[in-house]
């Protein structure tokens, strides 16, 4: 079993179908990246998943219980975090404060779990009291993974993480979801660095108009020619 399954999903917005029918497994502990052209479905897929849209039909298993169309609260409880592409820190609030809004339904002392995100992000902890506002693109990317760490869990949803990034910030980010999944944290995560992503990859998914279209490893889909011809410029 899985830690997740997806099977002939569909799913959109009011009439508008996106997804058309789409497989996809995540193991535990497993790092998968979702890539494919603008347009594809890669971020409705996350949002599906975590219950931002509607889903029109298919099943979406975790943990082999049925969550297709759960709400995000209830996904949250069960152990999944989704860091979306925008809007995903507090802008007026601290680095500490943003970590702390990650962990709102924690009971109990908050100190553990701050210590280790500090020991994750050792960037955070020496900006601990800085506003996130006043922080970089890169930087507050890593107080948003910070804070969906917050409640330890066991899948992490990545929308577009180093989108907008330069180079040497984009490496750094993919350094710090590494070492998140090295913890035993699974990663499902959407990219359009496409070749960089596949590189670091267990498994990978490359979606085109909603469908599935290649599925394997990240070094078969690399090696696969008909698929970097069409999608990672040959």
């Amino acid at each position: 079993m899985s830690l997740l399954e997806i099977e002939k999903l569909r799913a959109g917005y009011g009439d508008t179908a996106i997804l058309h029918g789409i497989d996809l497994a995540a193991e535990a502990g497993e790092l998968a990246v979702i890539i494919g052209p603008n347009g594809a479905g890669k971020s409705t897929l996350l949002k599906a998943l975590f219950g931002l849209v509607a889903t029109q039909g298919g099943q979406v298993r975790f943990e082999g219980a049925d969550i297709t169309g759960a709400p995000p609260e209830r996904l949250a409880g069960l152990g999944m975090a989704y860091v979306p592409q925008e809007r995903n820190v507090f802008p007026t609030l601290t680095v500490s404060e943003n970590l702390e809004m990650g962990a709102f339904s924690v009971r109990g002392d908050l100190k553990p779990l701050l210590d280790a995100q500090y020991g994750l992000f050792p960037k955070l902890s020496r900006r601990r009291s800085q506003p996130v506002g006043e922080m970089s693109g890169g930087e507050r990317q890593l107080v948003a993974l910070a804070r969906a760490l917050m409640k330890t869990p066991k899948l992490l949803l990545l929308d577009e993480p180093t989108a907008g990034l330069a180079p040497k910030t984009t490496e750094e980010i993919f350094a710090h979801i590494r070492s998140i999944n090295r913890t035993g944290i699974a990663v499902l995560m959407v990219e359009q660095n496409a070749r960089r992503a596949l590189e670091i990859a267990d498994r990978g998914y490359v979606l085109a108009a909603g469908r599935n279209r290649f599925t394997g490893t990240g070094a078969e889909l690399l090696a696969n020619r008909e698929m970097a011809e069409a999608f990672l410029g040959g």
